[in-house]
């Protein structure tokens, strides 16, 4: 074999090895967006569950109590289906402050017995 021919055979190893290596760093990423996401609806879904006021959760009280990013939160929060958005509104009607419901179809009791609240 001619250097040439090496160096063919190692561009084509490379080749495949950088394109199997984006697609797990793809699926990595895509995994952890939807751990994060799945964290969210759980939490607010428990929040709601627990039946103090309707479960809405502003982003810093999010971020707070799952350890995330606020791009973390707003991400999770704008590509859930069962994650409503909700603002309050000031004196002129503008958005004061965004909130965060759980929405889905998943039965609300009125809080569970027994769950202790920090």
């Amino acid at each position: 074999m001619t250097f040439d021919r090496y160096v063919e055979l190692a561009a084509a190893i490379l080749a495949i090895v950088t394109a199997i290596g984006g697609v797990l760093l793809y699926v990595r990423r895509q995994s952890k967006q939807r751990e994060r996401q799945l964290r969210l609806e759980r939490h607010l879904r428990e929040e709601k569950e627990w039946g103090i006021d309707q479960g809405q959760r502003t982003v810093p009280h999010l971020m707070a109590e799952l350890g995330m990013t606020e791009k973390d939160v707003l991400d999770a929060a704008f590509r859930s289906k069962v994650v409503r958005r909700r603002t309050r509104q000031d004196d002129q009607g503008f958005a004061r402050i965004l909130l965060f419901e759980f929405d889905g179809d998943d039965e609300v009791s009125g809080g569970r017995p027994g769950r202790a609240r920090l």
